[in-house]
């Protein structure tokens, strides 16, 4: 390897590298306790679990290789068995996802099955746009690598090679894509690289540093291994936000519902927070402010 970091990775991280010589470009990503904290009290069943932490492990990659930071939300919709599917990464790194099923998921079930007339949606925000910059596309591919490898090679024109793996405790990603002056460099480059990729294995995936990796995979080329980004998950509770919404629905909604269930509950999915206020509480949103 011709350059190397000074510090190991976090634990939990995008690491981007260059195949110097053949204009190909690539990334590593390993999620350990971000990918288990969006696992937190769900209880997913394995299949659903699985397409969560391989979307989490994309969502990584790309967010990391955006030539203007933004938040990133990547949703897989559908009609099959799996509802959605939401992964939302801000320009820090900072992650947060979940997936929501309407009826059992059988283990044996494939992506075309479990995500049937499924559609991609991405969403990009970004410093100083009006809008977000938002992409409506059919899924393709009979696993989630193939999805996003077809949606890549769409979207940025450039062969895309992406490897995926996720067990209950670890999200991994290898990204490969080849640059425009790789032909020249090399004309038959990246098809060897391809190839070798190809042998990788999930538990090296899931287990391997990167430069070991990288290695096993690509030790006669030349890589520039670039300093790992941390990936987080950083979304604390934000009750005042939840006790807004109740003031903006109105004392009489929000009380027909306590009477009903006995609490009101909120639920944030996404960052994995559940808001509970009981009679009191209640009642200390909707009293009068007393002016001084």
């Amino acid at each position: 390897m011709s350059s190397l970091p000074p510090n190991p990775p976090p634990p939990r991280y995008v690491q981007r590298f260059l195949l110097e010589a053949l204009d190909i470009r690539g990334a590593v990503v390993k999620l350990t306790d971000v990918w288990q904290a969006l696992q937190l009290r769900r209880h997913y069943p394995a299949p659903l679990a699985h397409l969560l932490g391989q979307l989490a492990a994309v969502t990584a990659v790309i967010s990391g290789n955006l030539k203007h930071s933004g938040r990133l939300t990547f949703q897989i919709q559908s009609q099959g068995p799996v509802e959605l599917i939401v992964v939302d990464c801000s320009a820090t790194l900072n992650m947060r996802g979940y997936a929501k099923a309407k009826e059992p998921i059988s283990s044996s079930a494939n992506l075309a099955g479990l995500v049937r007339d499924g559609h991609l949606q991405l969403t990009l925000e970004q410093d100083g746009q009006e809008q977000p910059y938002r992409s409506l596309v059919a899924l393709e591919g009979d696993t989630i690598a193939a999805v996003f490898t077809h949606y890549l090679e769409q979207s940025e024109q450039q062969p895309t090679g992406l490897w995926l793996a996720c067990d209950s405790n670890t999200a991994a990603a290898l990204f490969l894509q080849k640059l425009p002056d790789a032909d020249r460099r090399d004309a038959d480059g990246w098809s060897r690289m391809q190839q070798l990729a190809q042998t990788v294995r999930t538990a090296e995936l899931l287990a391997l540093p990167p430069e070991h990796l990288l290695h096993r995979l690509f030790n006669e080329e030349d890589i520039t291994l670039y300093p790992a980004r941390a990936v987080t998950h950083r979304w604390p509770p934000k009750p005042e936000k939840i006790i807004s919404m109740l003031q903006s629905l109105g004392e009489e909604e929000v009380r027909s519902v306590l009477t009903e269930h006995g609490e009101v509950v909120v639920l944030d999915e996404l960052s994995n927070h559940a808001y509970h206020f009981d009679e009191d509480d209640i009642g200390a949103i909707f009293r009068p402010q007393t002016l001084h």
